[in-house]
């Protein structure tokens, strides 16, 4: 039998997207998994959404207190059973062959993490707005430190090799200190140079206020890495000007 893919989803107001994001888990080619979404107390219909699907592969937990998307993830990754843990937010899609390819990859190359292209589109339509994100490097803990190439609809790891990976819970950066955490233990991870997800650029995403998440990075090298103040400069400016080069290519 195919091993178990653990899928951690946190929701928070999703109801606008979900179901296309749901839709596209079921569609998946990959079905041993597991799906464990955890709201983080909306107050739309998302949780009523979310219930109208009866397959027993969905798991959705409540919380009784909102606690950001950090603490939802851990909520799940707390539940999760299974060999693979794979990320999906609860508005990001994937195409129908993400896990089956990812998982084929990770074993065929003897890899504890792998992450893909994936496209970049609007919140709407979901038509690209910008260039693929493509995985085109080998990415290490020192590559890491400057710009955060993983993102979490286009990266798989596995516990078997590894364990589990949680989020700092005090971070508004949680994603990037769970990756670094991660790339402390294994020495690389490998890139997948196929598009099977699609990212949606929300307008009022944190990811994409850079200005307003630089002392959130820093914090990042200054707190959670144990860097000196010298050090935790220079990598938050290399991350800025990554991040400047990551989304400034928008097509004509």
């Amino acid at each position: 039998m195919k091993d178990l893919v653990s899928i951690i989803t946190p929701s928070y107001n999703s109801a606008e997207f979900i179901e296309e994001t749901i839709q596209s888990v079921l569609n998946q080619t990959y079905e041993n998994w597991e799906w464990l979404i955890t709201d983080d107390l909306s107050k739309d219909n998302t949780v009523e959404i979310i219930r109208k699907y009866n397959d027993p592969r969905i798991k959705l937990q409540v919380l009784e207190k909102n606690g950001g998307a950090g603490n939802a993830r851990n909520n799940s990754l707390e539940r999760a059973n299974g060999r693979y843990i794979a990320f999906l937010d609860s508005d990001d899609l994937w195409y129908p062959e993400y896990l089956e390819t990812m998982i084929t990859f990770l074993q065929q190359n003897n890899a504890e993490l792998a992450y893909c292209n994936y496209s970049r589109c609007d919140e709407h339509t979901m038509e690209p707005i910008l260039k693929d994100f493509e995985a085109d490097k080998i990415v290490t803990f020192s590559n890491l430190l400057k710009t955060c190439r993983l993102a979490p609809v286009s990266t798989i790891y596995d516990t078997k090799r590894v364990g589990k990976f949680f989020f700092p819970v005090k971070s508004k950066r949680e994603d990037h200190v769970m990756w670094l955490n991660l790339l402390k233990v294994i020495p690389k991870g490998y890139p997948v140079q196929k598009t099977l997800a699609k990212y949606r650029m929300r307008e009022n995403s944190v990811s994409r206020k850079k200005k307003n998440i630089i002392k959130d990075q820093y914090l990042v090298y200054k707190d959670f890495m144990g860097f000196s103040t010298l050090k935790s400069l220079y990598y938050t400016a290399n991350w800025a000007l990554n991040g400047f080069l990551k989304y400034s290519k928008i097509f004509n």
